[in-house]
Parts: structure tokens; C-alpha cells; sequence
């Protein structure tokens, strides 16, 4: 089994909850007392959140580009950035390491041209929903990616800052992101990206009336995959763990 060197802490609830899929998926794969071999470097999200605030990317991307190392030196053999906002700088943490990084929007294209869909919906943090990566990543598996209106992206992402990174769940906000994903689907999405790690604690496959792609599930699938070395054919197929692709 190979150790999974993650970045995480951005934010820790998300985090947490990477670990604790990873670790199951491990043990339900293994059996036993099995679980994952993970290195976790756990960020100070406030420093993060005021970098992406003054849009400071390239101040992120040193840091990120430094912890990256310091999981590879540490003896990380395979490197995951368990949030989708900051795979904004990619390239500069692919960059940094010689060993596989494992980009947190491929699986979940991957997952969509297997489903047989074309075009779906984002949720994200503005600057994922806003900025043109997430929906670039996903172009390369053919898919064509809607964004809410600006009054949507603007509630998606308050949820996000103000509520789901701090562990609040609330039913209204689960409601008001039920009705997001109805606007989009009337646009012609054919299934929603939960494009960030903290809210598939909030939305599930039950909220939509399409299928729901969760990014953090979908990345943890893919990099325990490679982990454990895709054993067989059958480990292989039951998981939507993928190929790896380049930064």
C-alpha cells in the first residue's frame, strides 16, 4: 500500500471527512485492521482565506508548492489537495513533487462520461464556480459545465465560508441549495458537481432530482485506487478510482 501524502486543513472539516472515507474504503477493501497509510499536512485555513481574499494566488502557491515537498519528503509516495479551490494552482504544487498528484476534478469527469452526461451544473466557492480552471479540468473529459446566476453563486458560497467550514449544518441552507440545483437543471444540467469538499456535508444524492457528483468522495475513491495499487481487474471496476492524469 502506498502512503497518501495529503494537503489538507483548508478547511478541516473537509478534511476530516477525506480521512475518515479514505480509512473506511481501505478496511472495507482489505478487510481487517487495515486502513489507509496517509501523511496530513493540516493548513491554517485563516491564512489560506486571506490569501484567496486579496487574490494573493501566487503567495498560495509557494506555500502550497512547499508543503507539497515537505509531504514528499516526509515519504509520501502519492499526493492528493483534499479541497477544490485551491487546485487553482495546480500546476504549481504538480510542480513541485515527483510523485503522482492526483487532480481532484478528474474523477469526478471521469464519473460523468461514465454516467453518459455531457453538461451538469457547479457548486463551488465563487472562485471555483467564477474562475475558469474547474470547468477547463472538466472540459478535457468532454464535459460542458453551467454556474448558477450571481445571486446563486453568491448564497452557495456564504454557506460555504460562513456556515460549512465552521461544522454548521442547517436545513435552511440545504433547502435554498435544493433550489440552486432546480435552476440549474431548468438551464439543462444533467447532474451537479459538489465542486467543494464541505458540502457534501450538507447535500446528498436525495437533494437533487439528477445525479449528484461529490468531488471529495469521488477523490478519496480514485486515490485509495491508486494506493492500493488497483489489485485486480474487480477492485478496479468496482471503484471509480481513475487514471491518473497530468497536472
Amino acid at each position: 500500500m502506498k502512503t497518501i501524502g495529503v494537503l489538507g486543513g483548508m478547511s478541516w472539516e473537509s478534511s476530516l471527512e477525506w480521512y475518515r472515507l479514505a480509512n473506511e474504503r481501505v478496511r472495507a477493501q482489505r478487510g481487517g485492521h487495515h486502513s489507509a497509510r496517509i501523511l496530513l499536512d493540516s493548513l491554517d485555513f485563516a491564512e489560506i482565506e486571506a490569501m484567496q481574499a486579496r487574490g494573493d494566488w501566487d503567495a498560495a502557491g509557494d506555500l502550497l508548492a512547499s508543503r507539497a515537498a515537505a509531504l514528499e519528503g516526509a515519504g509520501a509516495e502519492l499526493l492528493v489537495l483534499a479541497t477544490n479551490t485551491m487546485h487553482l494552482i495546480a500546476d504549481r504544487i504538480g510542480a513541485a513533487v515527483g510523485i503522482p498528484f492526483l487532480h481532484i476534478a478528474d474523477p469526478a469527469g471521469e464519473a460523468i462520461t461514465a454516467a453518459g452526461l455531457q453538461t451538469v451544473g457547479l457548486l463551488g466557492t465563487a472562485f471555483t464556480m467564477e474562475q475558469p480552471f474547474y470547468a477547463e479540468r472538466l472540459a478535457r473529459h468532454g464535459v460542458r459545465t453551467l454556474v448558477p446566476g450571481a445571486d446563486d453563486r453568491a448564497l452557495v458560497h456564504a454557506v460555504i465560508y460562513d456556515e460549512l467550514v465552521h461544522g454548521v449544518i442547517r436545513d435552511e441552507s440545504r433547502r435554498r441549495y435544493t433550489e440552486v440545483i432546480e435552476r440549474l437543471v431548468g438551464d439543462g444540467a444533467e447532474g451537479i458537481v459538489l465542486g467543494c469538499t464541505e458540502i457534501e456535508l450538507l447535500i446528498s444524492s436525495d437533494d437533487a432530482p439528477v445525479p449528484v457528483f461529490p468531488t471529495t468522495a469521488l477523490h478519496v475513491d480514485a486515490a485509495v485506487a491508486l494506493a492500493l495499487g488497483g489489485d485486480t481487474a474487480a477492485d478496479r471496476a468496482d471503484s471509480v478510482g481513475l487514471p491518473l492524469r497530468e497536472v
